[in-house]
């Protein structure tokens, strides 16, 4: 029998492969998960629109995000516990990145400190994602260790002031196992109730104001992740970001908000000229990422779709669904006329009329 020929694949591996619990909160979403399945149904709400006649003997699918340059418009996304879909968790997911070419964004919630990840792949970019910690000298610690390792970019996620309900994980009664460390937190979090225990990590009363002073303790570029709105995309440019996040957290916060893609062209709009604009979530398909590049998008995250990669088969797997995705895009770019992502444009897409 062959191996996994797509994501959705890759995801029926992983569940195989995992216990129900741990596949349930890497899957699942917040509310009834309007907002998850959204995600990935937008993009049937947007077609191509290919050009023939145009020389595509020569595809490129290297493209360049915040000064670096990648092999694919796609970076992995911060994912939190990778334990649990590997043991080497996100020491492998490093490595599948860095074979892939791409940035591996490191989550505070993850197993590994920035310097195990750079050790782990040390001729690779990597971003930091961080969860702000109430103990605010922690976290400047966090940051300029993130910066030592030699980390290229800071990502703050804006959009978990608290954690949304998400009910897989209640119905399983999911709990972390007690081995599996979390070092970049400054005090132990609960197993057994991690959502409600992430509210005494993560400082609900931040500020716009705020990022002046994380600006002023971190030499890296900031990349504001979870904006929905072009208002808050421009308070984000002006308060200093090198880049937005077009995200809503994969659906894992508040179920009902739009999905990502229809978001994009007002932050494109807002801010494209000022800033760079990546977009996260429902990432499946090389098409899908194509979509993104035409509405304004620099290039996107996936998070779930290596994260499967992983689960199904360690660094291998991730490295997997990576190759997969870039040779979708490949394709996906000969087809539609366009010899690089740089030359993807709105003249490329088109609101679908059947969906």
């Amino acid at each position: 029998m062959s191996g996994p020929v797509n994501v959705d694949d890759f995801e029926a591996a992983a569940r195989e492969r995992l216990d129900p619990g741990a596949y349930g909160y890497m899957a699942g979403g917040a509310g009834d998960e309007h907002t998850l399945r959204a995600n990935s149904t937008v993009f049937a709400r947007w077609e191509l629109r290919p050009r023939v006649l145009v020389d595509v003997g020569s595809v490129s699918t290297t493209t360049t995000v915040l000064g670096t340059e990648l092999m694919l418009p796609v970076l992995v996304a911060p994912t939190a516990f990778q334990r649990l879909a590997d043991p080497e968790g996100e020491l492998a997911m490093a490595r599948a990145a860095a074979r892939a070419g791409t940035i591996m964004t490191l989550s505070t919630l993850s197993s590994a400190t920035p310097a195990d990840l750079a050790a782990a792949a040390p001729d690779s970019p990597k971003w930091f994602q961080l969860y702000w910690s109430r103990d605010r000298g922690f976290t400047q610690e966090l940051v300029e260790g993130a910066a030592a390792a030699g980390f290229s970019a800071l990502m703050l996620t804006v959009d978990l002031p608290v954690a949304g309900r998400r009910e897989r994980d209640v119905r399983a009664a999911f709990a972390l196992p007690d081995d599996l460390p979390l070092p970049n937190l400054p005090q132990r979090l609960e197993r057994e109730d991690f959502h409600t225990a992430l509210h005494a990590v993560v400082d609900d009363t931040l500020t716009w104001r705020d990022l002046e002073w994380l600006r002023s303790v971190c030499p890296l570029p900031l990349v504001v992740k979870g904006t929905l709105t072009g208002e808050d995309a421009l308070l984000a440019a002006e308060h200093g970001a090198a880049a937005v996040v077009v995200s809503n957290h994969g659906g894992r916060q508040l179920d009902g908000v739009p999905p990502t893609l229809d978001v994009l062209p007002e932050v494109v709009e807002a801010v494209g000229e000022r800033v760079e604009v990546l977009l996260d979530g429902g990432i499946r398909r090389g098409i899908d990422v194509l979509k993104a590049l035409a509405l304004g998008a620099n290039a996107v995250l996936s998070g779930r779709a290596v994260l499967f990669g992983l689960a199904a088969g360690g660094e291998e797997g991730a490295a997997q669904v990576l190759e997969l995705l870039r040779a979708e895009v490949a394709l996906g770019l000969k087809l539609l006329g366009c010899p690089s992502p740089a030359d993807v444009t709105g003249g490329h897409v088109r609101r679908a009329s059947t969906i």
